[in-house]
């Protein structure tokens, strides 16, 4: 009884933690006052919505947050295939040197990745007198990239674990070349990985400050933007920005769950 009594309270417990900022963030992006308040609840409102979609500095944060998120991804998850591919086909006593070598980035403070994106890429500007090198955006993708990329290669090695290589085998014995023992064998194998991959590269990027408040240098995205104004006071314009992520994230995870009952085997 007294475990699981116990067990009981920490489940509670960690379950208030978990979702009670979630919960405070919800009820203040309906209540009136101007600043986010949970009690009293002096009425409810949707003006902070309409006054979140006037928030210019806020919705070109955004914007860049989604244009950048796309291309960590679109670099990413290619970077990770091809670092789990060679993963599984090097020597097993290399394996342990390119493992940590492929994963350091993961390790390293994402301020040491955005203070050493920048000085290395002004070094390569100021050889190469290419200033289109040397931009937040072009910064901040690289600067995110290398360690999501990381981040990526785990998933598509958690998933290599499991395939069955007597299938290329038999493609190959049968004519096939490896493009297309790749193309119609392998990829199709790895499709679920890549979906995974790709939302976690995006989410990462997304959500990513250390690295980028170094990297995208003078431009701004969601998080800088977002630090910006904790420090100057936050409305309860940026609690109805928590509650339109929280509810976008809610509906694609359902409609990811929902995809995959559809496909799975009955």
């Amino acid at each position: 009884m007294i475990s699981r009594a116990v067990l009981g309270v920490y489940l509670v417990l960690f379950f208030v933690f978990l979702f009670g900022p979630l919960v405070v963030m919800g009820i203040t992006a309906f209540n009136t006052p101007e600043y986010p308040q949970v009690w009293p609840f002096e009425g409810f409102t949707l003006e902070w919505f309409a006054k979140l979609f006037q928030d210019e500095s806020l919705m070109y944060g955004l914007q860049n947050s989604f244009v950048i998120g796309a291309f960590v991804v679109a670099l990413s998850v290619p970077l990770g295939l091809a670092g789990a591919l060679v993963m599984t086909q090097i020597y097993a006593r290399a394996r342990g040197l390119y493992y940590l070598v492929v994963v350091a980035p993961v390790l390293t403070p994402g301020v040491i990745i955005g203070i050493s994106t920048v000085i290395f890429w002004k070094d390569v500007t100021a050889w190469t007198g290419m200033k289109s090198l040397f931009t937040g955006f072009f910064l901040a993708t690289l600067g995110q990239s290398t360690f999501i990329a990381s981040y990526c290669m785990l998933i598509f090695l958690s998933r290599l674990q499991r395939y069955d290589r007597t299938q290329e085998e038999a493609a190959l014995d049968l004519g096939a070349s490896r493009t297309q023992v790749f193309l119609h064998i392998l990829l199709p194998y790895l499709r679920p990985a890549s979906f995974s991959a790709a939302v976690i590269a995006f989410l990462s990027s997304f959500e990513n400050y250390n690295t980028t408040t170094f990297a995208i240098l003078a431009d701004k995205t969601l998080t800088t933007v977002l630090a910006g104004r904790v420090r100057a006071g936050l409305t309860p314009a940026i609690s109805a920005l928590a509650v339109l992520i929280i509810g976008v994230s809610v509906a694609g995870a359902v409609l990811y769950e929902i995809t995959r009952r559809r496909e799975a085997p009955a």
